[in-house]
This record gives structure tokens, C-alpha cells and sequence, in this order.
């Protein structure tokens, strides 16, 4: 498979860039991975990129984006460094999506990562947040809602579907599936979109050209629009692809 896909980073007021993107290509099936690492340390960046190359390729190999993001979801659940209440190895929101042919787009994620679709230019988003806003909607006493920044679910929690269920009201992993002839896919970490939404810019009137030009405007875009708002903008990542399904 060729090409059709970018990537950008901006760094924003961090000391860290613990976001990372992941491609693999399996027999003719092609995942993208996007991860937010959670927190601003070396061993939290070096974590994100080894676990976004993991989850591109069991995703891939699996054919099927939940079933890989379970799969590795597992297999860290597993490790004995994070059972217990002092398990503190690091952990990432995560996103992933596959493209198989003949087979509709298929999405899943654990954490407030996002994944949009864009068709004939109509942004659809395919994700909800997995964070406390959504379990906690802005209402007349509480304006803001929950808080956006507590995740609910993530790669590297030891919480069961059921666990998650139970505290919160869904599930460790969501997917979504797309049936769609072509279109356009951007994942986005929380410091890509949030300045965005803030702001009310429209996400869709950005990603023009082509989807490296697209992702690198989407990322500098919501830093410059951070700086303005809060003056801390968040580590910003984006990844743009062209999907001909």
C-alpha cells in the first residue's frame, strides 16, 4: 500500500512530547495507532512510542481495531509491576483504526482521544471521551461539567470492561465502525482538540491539502490557539489518512 497518510507534532508547554503515531501494514491491512501518553516524563515518552508500535501491528495482524486494542490492553493488564495499589507503570489514552480490504473502517479507543471522519466535507466525529465530562455532562449548577481532564479508561489500567462499567457508566474500550467508499480520518489527542473546540473553530476547515499539510496545521493551529487562551498549550499530535475502502 502507498503512502496516503501524515503525521505532525508540536510539543506545546511540555518538557516531554509523550504523544506518539504508529503505522503497520499487515498482508494488505494497514492500522493507524495514535497514543496520548499520560503524564511529562522520559520513561512515560519512551513507554507511548514502544506501546503505539505494538498496538499498530496486533491491530493489523488482528484485522480488526478493538480486537487489537483489547489485545494489548491484556497483555499490559497482565504485567506484575502494575497489580496492586502502588501499580504506577505508565499508561496512555489510545486510538486506533484499521483499514482492511473489502471490510468497512473499523475504530476503537480507551481514554479522551478522537477519531473524525470526513466525507463530501461534513466532519463526522466517530469517538466519545472517556473521561469524567462525559460521565459528568455541563449543566446549569456545574457549567463545565466533569472534569475533561480525569480519563475514565486507558491502555495500561488494570480495569476490566465490567470494572469501568461499574464506576462509570461504559465501557474500558468503545469501537465504532465506518461503511463508507472513501473519505478522509484524522485521530487527534486531547492537545490537538480541545483548543479547537474552545476556540469553535471548525476541525473539517482545516484539513486541506494533503494529510501531512492537513495534520500539521490541525497540531499548530490549537498550540498558537492554547497560547492565546491559557498560554499552556498541551502536547499536540495528529494523524491524517486518506481512506479508500
Amino acid at each position: 500500500m502507498q503512502r496516503n497518510y501524515g503525521t505532525a507534532q508540536k510539543l506545546g508547554g511540555r518538557d516531554n512530547q509523550c504523544d506518539a503515531t504508529a503505522v503497520a501494514t499487515v498482508n494488505g491491512v494497514r492500522a493507524y495507532a495514535l497514543l496520548d501518553g499520560i503524564g511529562d516524563k522520559p520513561y512515560v515518552r519512551d513507554w507511548t512510542r514502544k506501546a503505539a508500535r505494538r498496538l499498530a501491528r496486533t491491530a493489523a495482524r488482528l484485522h480488526d481495531a478493538e480486537a487489537g486494542l483489547r489485545h494489548e490492553r491484556d497483555y499490559y493488564a497482565r504485567e506484575n509491576d502494575r497489580q496492586g495499589p502502588w501499580g504506577l507503570s505508565p499508561k496512555a489514552c489510545a486510538l486506533v483504526a484499521v483499514e482492511a480490504p473489502g471490510l468497512p473502517l473499523t475504530v476503537a479507543w480507551s481514554g479522551d482521544v478522537r477519531a473524525y471522519w470526513l466525507v463530501r466535507g461534513t466532519l463526522r466525529p466517530l469517538t466519545q471521551d472517556h473521561n469524567l465530562r462525559r460521565v459528568y455532562p455541563p449543566c446549569d449548577l456545574y457549567p463545565e461539567g466533569g472534569n475533561r481532564h480525569m480519563v475514565t479508561s486507558c491502555l495500561g489500567s488494570v480495569d476490566t470492561d465490567q470494572d469501568v462499567k461499574d464506576a462509570v457508566g461504559h465501557p474500558a474500550v468503545e469501537a465504532a465502525t465506518v461503511h463508507a467508499e472513501r473519505g478522509r480520518l484524522l485521530l487527534a489527542c486531547d492537545g490537538a482538540y480541545e483548543p479547537h473546540e474552545d476556540a469553535g473553530h471548525n476541525l473539517g476547515d482545516l484539513l486541506y491539502g494533503t494529510p501531512t499539510e492537513a495534520a500539521r496545521r490541525v497540531v499548530a493551529d490549537a498550540v498558537a490557539t492554547a497560547l492565546t487562551v491559557t498560554n499552556r498549550p498541551d502536547n499536540s499530535t495528529a494523524l491524517v489518512a486518506d481512506l479508500y475502502m
